[in-house]
C-alpha cells in the first residue's frame, strides 16, 4: 500500500511554533505530527511513503534518516520552489507506477478515520478518486450530487464559485484533507509547476467521476492552528 503525505506547508498559522522548524515536526502530544501521521500509515498496512518537503526541509529529511519506520520513505524535495498542493501531487508521479492506488494526506489532519475501511470503499466505487469529506462547519465547501459526485466548490469566505458539474441542488461538505486516487489523475492533471489541486480535480470531473466518502461520526481536526493542537492532546488524554 502506498501513500503521500504533504508536508511542505510553511505553517505561518502556527507561528511563533514554526519560526525554528517546519510544520510537520511541531509536537502534538510529545510527538511530531509527521511522526504520528507516518505511524498511523505503518500500522494501516502502508510501507511506501512519500512526503514533500520544502520549509526547513533539512530537518525533516534529518528526522526521517535518523528514525527507524518500518516503511520506504522517499522525500520529495520543493527547497527551491513550493509547489502548492497540485504541482506538489504532480511532482510526484515519478515515484508511483501505473496501476497503483495512492492516499493522499495532510500532515496536518488529525483523525480518528480507518484509513483501511476508506480504502475498501474507493476499491468497490467507480471513483477515479474518492474524497473523504464531512458535514461540518467551515468557509470552504465541496459540492456533490445525490449520487455523491464531485460536482463543484464554493467559498463563502470569498463569494467565488467553480462549478464543473451544474445542478439545481448540491450536497455541501467540508474536504477532510485525504484523498485515494488511482495512478491515472497524473495523466488527467495538464498543468505544471506551482497550482492548487481543487480547481484541477474540479476540471477533471467533468469526464470521471470523482466521489465523496463521508465521514461523519469520526473526529477530525486541521492542526494548522495552536488552539487546535491542544484540542488535539485533550483528546489524546482522554
Amino acid at each position: 500500500m502506498k501513500a503521500m503525505i504533504f508536508a511542505a506547508g510553511l505553517g505561518t498559522r502556527l507561528a511563533p511554533l514554526t519560526n525554528n522548524k517546519p510544520k510537520a515536526l511541531v509536537e502534538v502530544n510529545g510527538k511530531p505530527m509527521l511522526q504520528i501521521q507516518i505511524e498511523k500509515l505503518i500500522e494501516s498496512g502502508f510501507n511506501y511513503i512519500v512526503i514533500n518537503v520544502h520549509h526547513f526541509s533539512t530537518q525533516i529529511i534529518d528526522f526521517i534518516n535518523n528514525s527507524k519506520f518500518e516503511a520506504e520513505i522517499v522525500i520529495s524535495d520543493e527547497s527551491k520552489l513550493l509547489l502548492n498542493t497540485g504541482g506538489g501531487l504532480k511532482n510526484v508521479q515519478k515515484h508511483f507506477v501505473k496501476g497503483d492506488t495512492i492516499l493522499l494526506h495532510n500532515v496536518d489532519i488529525f483523525s480518528d478515520i480507518d484509513l483501511n475501511e476508506f480504502y475498501k470503499y474507493h476499491l468497490t466505487s467507480e471513483n477515479i478518486l474518492t474524497m473523504a469529506v464531512k458535514h461540518r462547519q467551515s468557509s470552504n465547501y465541496l459540492l456533490f450530487d445525490k449520487t455523491n459526485r464531485l460536482c463543484g466548490w464554493k467559498s463563502y469566505k470569498t463569494g467565488s464559485e467553480i462549478i464543473a458539474i451544474p445542478m439545481q441542488t448540491y450536497n455541501e461538505l467540508a474536504f477532510s484533507g485525504i484523498y485515494f486516487f488511482n495512478y491515472e489523475i497524473f495523466n488527467k492533471i495538464e498543468k505544471e509547476g506551482c497550482f492548487p489541486i481543487i480547481p484541477e480535480l474540479l476540471e477533471i470531473a467533468k469526464n470521471n467521476r470523482i466521489g465523496a466518502w463521508i465521514h461523519d461520526e469520526n473526529f477530525i481536526l486541521d492542526l494548522g492552528k495552536p488552539e487546535a493542537i491542544v484540542e488535539c492532546e485533550k483528546f489524546l488524554n482522554k
